[in-house]
């Protein structure tokens, strides 16, 4: 996973510096304009959505307030099969709860190289941080259990290491099945990073971000068995973000009919 971040990361900024060239951007804009958007974040530890809502402050910088969930993987993670059965489907043998953040911060964006045209990428960088809730549930696990010498029965199960075998995990259960057994632990978390803002419409956000986070509890989430589990998620992220620029003097230019419209020439 952190290969492929490194990987994604060179050709992502690689491709954003390909925008360098564009039409020249006429129009006026408005000085205070806010935006709201979303993103795909991956991480090196999981996937994320975001929500963000940036208000500017004056000409560099602007405030952000943001809402992410995301998933925590421990990196001993690996799935495999049934070896004995065909036609399973495939589980994490030895995890024990599956595990999310939830997270609301504030944070800053100062613009260091601004977009002097439609074609070019304005460079910020950006910092937040917050409280975070992880929620981790247990998994159940289908495990056979001979009945006769050709037959076998399935039971729902919770992993215990010191019976299950590989070979008597038929499959993964359902994932809502232990959802009641939902736990809750707060934490807090950080993260900053790169924002490199490519879009070719006025109007319309479109971003690659790049950085670092971390989501810090006051005890180990515990996610695998017999292995060492972390309090302190630290993880690489690159994201693509995706939003519209609110303008308070020209409202009607951030309706779902207008968004991705072109830009015309004067």
């Amino acid at each position: 996973m952190k290969r492929l971040l490194s990987t994604a990361l060179t050709f992502l900024c690689g491709a954003v510096w390909l925008f360098a060239q564009g039409e020249i951007d006429e129009q006026q804009t408005v000085f205070f304009r806010n935006e709201r958007s979303f993103a795909v974040l991956l991480n090196s530890d999981g996937l994320g959505l975001s929500y963000r809502e940036a208000k500017r402050k004056d000409y560099l910088n602007k405030s952000l307030l943001e809402i992410e969930l995301g998933t925590l993987k421990h990196p001993k993670e690996y799935k495999i099969s049934n070896p004995y059965t065909t036609g399973t489907g495939t589980f994490v043998f030895g995890k024990l709860n599956s595990a999310f953040y939830l997270r609301a911060g504030i944070g800053h964006q100062r613009e260091i190289f601004t977009k002097a045209d439609l074609g070019g990428v304005a460079v910020r960088y950006f910092y937040s941080g917050g409280p975070v809730l992880a929620l981790y549930k247990p998994i159940y696990y289908r495990v056979l259990y001979p009945v006769t010498i050709q037959e076998f029965e399935i039971r729902e199960e919770k992993f215990e290491v010191s019976i299950h075998d590989p070979s008597d995990i038929y499959s993964r259960a359902s994932f809502f099945k232990g959802i009641d057994e939902t736990k809750v632990l707060p934490g807090l978390f950080a993260k900053g990073g790169f924002n490199f803002e490519y879009s070719r419409q006025d109007k319309v956000i479109h971003a690659i971000e790049a950085g670092v986070q971390i989501n810090a509890f006051p005890k180990s989430i515990p996610i695998m068995a017999n292995t060492d589990n972390k309090a302190v998620f630290f993880s690489l992220f690159v994201s693509y973000r995706f939003g519209v620029i609110i303008d308070p003097l020209h409202p009607e230019d951030t309706r779902l009919s207008n968004l991705f419209r072109r830009n015309r020439q004067k």
